[in-house]
């Protein structure tokens, strides 16, 4: 609020104006912490009252005033209420608003002054200021000594900032502290409060431009200080003062808009009534009331320019100031009113002067500005009235709302896609069949509201149709099949011309939207393909019944299980409880239909394998409460045609669809699940029955014999079994014992082929899973759990001896299935319950472990590069991706062995070794191994880590040593370096990984050290290079640790004689240094690098003083100082006690124990000093 002070120093000098040249005299606000923000509505009626009491306008007419409209708003009967500012007053809604205003006008009218303060004072407040506001008056605009005081500075000797600007009359000065956050202006608060506020604020400005459009608006004072105090600040380089009175400004526009269509309202509603008076015959045409008239129709026009005037003032003043502003939302603010403005007061906005601002900022970087860019285009395009005045705009930036559909922001995308419906809608000669091309093709968009949205523009360009030449004689079912079949043409059409095949369900999903009447039509689809087309109509081709009975498929799927597809987001995940019942009945209108036209359509289509497939899959649709689903006759003519497609066909689609769809028909929901059933079983005999009689003839004497055909019979009849087997449990037939001799034949010349061991590996997996899976039901005795085991044996061994088969395919399935079957045997070891039968142990053999291991260094770490150009980058990247795929699937299928416990642990430490060399192609499987086996015992874990690596430098040292051509097994030093370092990654919680790093250091020691003796031909240990790899966790141990682990180092160290001047010696340095560079937050390079500087001036000065020793370090003990740079000078003369690696100082450590060794540094340290042997 402004001080009482001011008003009356305020109405003093509009009095002395014309008595004397005196300028003015100023007065200052004091916004206080507890004025501003939110901190207003917290605040307790004393300190309101107070606060009142010390405001400039307390005077009676304003306290009456606040006193009425405070009771009005409320409600109160109370004789004495409160007054509050007017930014208190944004808290008390829209009614109280009107009231206040209303109160605040009459006070205005009687004592603008005060009362234009108080509005100042409201918008400064609102801005978030908690400082000073000082007004004086000014005399005159043009005087050049006032707009040269108008600045914006920063005080940093007195730590404030300060606006200086003028609001005619008035000379405003804002002063703040440099310490106020401006972040945490009213405006941009988050959470709800931001918005409310957002949305009162704007009402405010409304409702006082409503208010005052009968009055005082038109009185040259208010609203021209209004829109000046609005434009300087919204000049201001402080973000608050910018945004909210951007925001203040162009809200202000938007009301005057409304107050300038209400006078063209009644402008035009004058023009009326005076050309009625005009057209009246002289005796009863009147003069005066023409007159009248005409007055009015003046001033309503000159209220109107005037109107517009202000308009154009706050446009040139703000808009084209701030809608290139460096704060997007500045810039959306302006775009967003722009597109408002031009929709409601076309004749003033709506032209390529205004419109081209809209086309510029649909370039901007922030994709909110590009959204209300589109919005406000869509609100004009909307209208059909405005469609003339867009026409240039239209064919300007056609091209650029085009491209805007591919948009990083999908809502900006979506948003362009249906301006650009808006579009097609109005004008069909805008876009081009070349765009319609392009548009039309984010059907099959991820997004899927981009893509309805082009559903939709593909509906009505292509699919909303009539038909051109109807005969009189059709009836209506006749007329509407028709024209049903004359859009599925038009939508084959389209389909097949994209080139996009297998994308027909998410055709389906985009059209379902608008088009979902056609795509339920279920009897006419149904009908299309079961009758002949109509004679005017060209017929379907096969490959048009194809994609139509794709379609259906793809209709039904998406009526039972909604619109949830993989691979497209954007759809909502909680259907309503409308969207609920719809899906409820188009299951129920599809199940009761397809069920009793299924069958006829399986009859048609039985010697089309692909056709028949997707046919097969609509029961896994239908819902178990169906009327037609209790019909005997039905469900055996479905159940009949079933097995007869079976009977004909054995390719892969169609045994897994008829596998799936007797699951779904067979479970125990389903009315004909005992039908199903029957059906099923009886299928699965017969192939058994069939099975066996071939096999009894071709297995003799251990041999297997059998010609073509009957070889193709085995193979066919076991596709058959095997697919079913995958989803039903056939434990009942026995198919172990009856295929498991078929992997006892030796290979050779008569031995099942290939194609047949694939099939039986599979099948023997499947019934082993079955039969662990089902171990809590059927292992009823000892004898069963035991015979259970020797199967389990048997498959292994027979897995085993397959992992040598010729064949690759061979080989795989054999690995993959052992894999599953001994993942699946430790699952069941883990949740059986000891009260009953159930598994019993079986662990594999070491011989068989080893095979699995060398079988995946073999298949999957192969080629020399380490991405994923792998060894078959000469054949196509479709080949070459399949083969990933697979080395992918036996990785995975091993790790598994090592996460549920089947194999050691120490065995990943093969694959470990592979993480960086591979890390394109299998480095997330390995990373979650590594993860896993973590949380299973870390501290095995570690010791797979340490492993891994010391393999890894066995294997290069000695292929150093031998000196021929690279294995490749063998990494370089830079990778296992490189690898230890990404090991090192893996330990982040420093206290709970405490152990394990310990742990490593340890064990690296001991690798390099034990059972080494220094003699002249080995004057270093030969595996000396590890520590510079151990080195890399020396930044994961903790400070206490560092010192026990330097000891330990010590401790193997103090029986050698070590020579620093040999480069030999050069990794013990390095891994020294970074154990003691790492307690003072250094690297080991850089400590190396200043401990090493050192060296050379003792041994320097020892040749010049004539020495002829070598610079030895013997074991003795060395006092050490606290800190660990030396600087050694010419001048120094005691050189030989001086330990170039010394030790910063720590407090006696507690005893760490190593394990079997406990390791005390107690006793090692002083006060001061640190005993160190080397």
């Amino acid at each position: 609020m402004i001080p009482e002070s001011t008003a009356a120093a305020a109405s003093r000098s509009t009095e002395q104006k014309k008595n004397s040249n005196e300028k003015a005299n100023s007065g200052a606000v004091n916004h206080s912490e507890d004025d501003s923000g939110n901190e207003n509505r917290q605040k307790s009626v004393r300190r309101r009252k107070r606060a009142h009491k010390a405001s400039e306008n307390v005077k009676t007419k304003s306290a009456k005033a606040s006193r009425s409209n405070v009771s009005r708003a409320r409600g109160s009967k109370q004789k004495h209420v409160e007054a509050v500012t007017l930014f208190e007053v944004i808290t008390m809604g829209k009614s109280a608003m009107q009231a206040v205003i209303d109160d605040w006008i009459e006070v205005y009218e009687t004592d603008r002054d005060s009362s234009l303060l108080d509005l100042i004072s409201f918008f400064i407040q609102c801005c978030g200021c908690k400082g000073v506001v000082t007004a004086e008056m000014c005399q005159s605009k043009e005087d050049s000594d006032v707009m040269s005081k108008m600045v914006e500075e920063l005080d940093e000797v007195a730590g404030v900032q300060y606006k200086k600007f003028l609001a005619f009359p008035w000379i405003l000065t804002v002063t703040w502290p440099m310490d106020t956050d401006s972040m945490e202006y009213p405006l941009i608060q988050p959470g709800p409060y931001g918005r409310w506020f957002h949305s009162e604020f704007c009402d405010f400005v409304s409702v006082l431009v409503a208010q005052c459009q009968h009055s005082v608006i038109f009185d040259c004072y208010l609203i021209n200080t209004i829109i000046s105090l609005l434009t300087e600040l919204s000049n201001s380089y402080v973000r608050a003062f910018r945004h909210t009175c951007t925001l203040a400004a162009v809200k202000l526009l938007s009301s005057l808009v409304g107050v300038a269509l209400s006078l063209s309202v009644g402008i035009e509603n004058s023009q009326k009534l005076f050309e009625v008076q005009k057209t009246k015959t002289m005796r009863q045409k009147s003069t005066l009331q023409l007159e009248r008239i005409q007055r009015k129709i003046t001033e309503l026009q000159d209220k109107r320019t005037e109107i517009e005037s202000m308009m154009d003032i706050i446009f040139k003043g703000v808009f084209l100031k701030r809608y290139r502003d460096v704060l997007p939302e500045i810039r959306s603010i302006c775009m967003e009113e722009l597109g408002l403005w031009m929709k409601l007061y076309s004749s003033a906005f709506l032209n390529d002067s205004y419109l081209k601002y809209m086309g510029w900022m649909m370039h901007d970087k922030v994709p909110d500005v590009r959204l209300k860019c589109v919005l406000g285009l869509q609100g004009l395009y909307g209208d059909p009235v405005l469609l003339p005045k867009l026409d240039l705009f239209t064919s300007r930036f056609k091209d650029r709302l085009i491209s805007m559909t591919l948009d990083k922001d999908n809502e900006v995308a979506g948003q362009t896609m249906k301006l650009l419906v808006l579009i097609s809608k109005t004008s069909d000669d805008v876009l081009s069949l070349e765009d319609y091309k392009q548009l039309l093709q984010f059907v099959y968009s991820s997004q899927r509201p981009l893509a309805a949205t082009a559903g939709e523009l593909l509906y009505l360009r292509l699919l909303n149709t009539e038909s051109p030449d109807t005969q009189e004689e059709l009836n209506n079912e006749e007329k509407h099949l028709q024209q049903t079949f004359i859009r599925l043409k038009a939508l084959l059409q389209f389909y097949q011309e994209s080139q996009l095949h297998k994308h027909v369900v998410y055709l389906v999903d985009s059209l379902w939207d608008c088009g979902g009447a056609l795509l339920k039509d279920w009897p006419a689809l149904t009908s299309v393909l079961l009758q002949d087309p109509p004679s005017q109509s060209q017929g379907l081709t096969h490959e048009d019944k194809a994609v139509l009975v794709e379609l259906l498929v793809a209709s039904v799927r998406q009526a039972s299980e909604g619109p949830v597809l993989a691979g497209r987001s954007g759809a909502k995940k909680v259907m309503s409880a409308r969207e609920k019942k719809i899906q409820v009945d188009d299951s129920t209108k599809l199940t009761e239909h397809l069920i009793v036209v299924l069958p006829n359509l399986l009859s048609k289509f039985s010697d089309s394998p692909d056709i028949v497939a997707s046919l097969m899959k609509i029961p896994q649709f239908f819902i178990p409460e169906c009327t037609e689903a209790g019909n005997t006759k039905v469900v055996s003519d479905l159940l009949a045609e079933l097995r007869a497609v079976l009977d004909l066909h054995s390719s892969p689609a169609v045994l897994e669809a008829a596998a799936r769809t007797y699951l779904s028909l067979c479970g125990e929901e389903m009315t004909c699940c005992s039908a199903a059933q029957t059906a099923r079983d009886s299928l699965v005999q017969s192939w058994v029955d069939k099975l066996t009689n071939l096999l009894k003839a071709a297995l003799t004497d251990d041999s297997f014999t059998a010609d073509e055909g009957e070889m193709r019979e085995i193979l066919v009849t076991l596709k058959k079994l095997r697919v079913f087997h995958n989803c039903h449990d056939l434990s009942g037939w026995n198919l172990f014992e009856l295929l498991a001799p078929l992997l006892s034949v030796e290979g050779g010349q008569g031995g099942p082929t290939p194609e047949v061991l694939l099939e039986v590996l599979q099948c023997l997996c499947f019934s082993m899973i079955w039969s662990l899976n089902t171990s809590g039901e059927t292992l009823t005795s000892t004898e069963k759990a035991v015979a259970q085991r020797q199967h389990l044996r048997l498959f292994c061994e027979r897995g085993h001896h397959c992992l040598s088969h010729s064949d690759l395919s061979v080989r795989q399935q054999a690995f993959l299935g052992v894999c599953d079957v001994l993942t699946a045997h430790s699952y069941q070891l883990h949740v059986w319950d000891p009260t009953s039968f159930g598994p019993l142990l079986y662990t594999p053999s070491p011989k068989l472990q080893r095979a699995l291991l060398t079988f995946v260094c073999q298949h999957v770490f192969v080629g020399p590069e380490s991405d994923s150009q792998s060894s078959v980058s000469e054949n196509s990247e479709e080949e070459r991706l399949e083969d990933l795929h697979r080395r992918r699937n036996v990785l995975a299928a091993y790790c598994k062995l090592i996460v549920h416990g089947v194999l050691e642990m120490s065995m990943a430490a093969e694959v470990f070794m592979y993480y960086m060399k591979y890390y394109n192609d299998f480095g997330d499987i390995i990373k979650e191994t590594m993860y896993r086996t973590r949380q299973m015992d870390k501290i095995e874990s570690t010791r797979t880590l340490v492993l891994c690596l010391q393999q890894l430098f066995v294997r290069l040292r000695r292929e150093q040593e031998s000196g021929g051509r690279a294995h490749p097994g063998v990494q370089t030093f830079t990778s296992i370096k490189e690898l230890a370092r990404r090991f090192a990654l893996a330990f982040g919680d420093l206290v709970k990984f405490r152990e394990c790093v310990v742990m490593i250091h340890r064990n690296g020691i001991e690798f390099v050290f034990q059972e080494f003796s220094q003699t002249p031909e080995t004057p270093t240990p030969l595996y000396l290079s590890y520590l510079t790899i151990l080195s890399e966790f020396s930044n994961k141990l903790l400070k206490p640790d560092k010192k026990t682990v330097f000891s330990y180092l010590q401790k193997h160290t103090a029986e050698h004689v070590i020579d620093l001047r040999e480069d030999s010696w050069q990794p013990l340095i390095y891994y020294r240094a970074s154990l003691l560079a790492a307690a003072e937050g250094e690297d080991a390079v850089s400590y190396v690098s200043s401990d090493r500087r050192p060296n050379r001036s003792p041994l320097s000065k020892q040749k010049l003083e004539g020495s002829k020793s070598p610079c030895l370090f013997t074991p003795a003990d060395s006092r050490v100082s606290k800190t660990h740079r030396i600087s050694f000078s010419p001048r120094q003369e005691k050189t030989t006690d001086a330990d170039p690696f010394s030790v910063p100082v720590e407090p006696p450590a507690k005893r760490f124990s190593f394990g079997e060794s406990e390791l005390s540094t107690s006793n090692e340290v002083d006060d001061d000093t640190v005993d160190v042997e080397l």
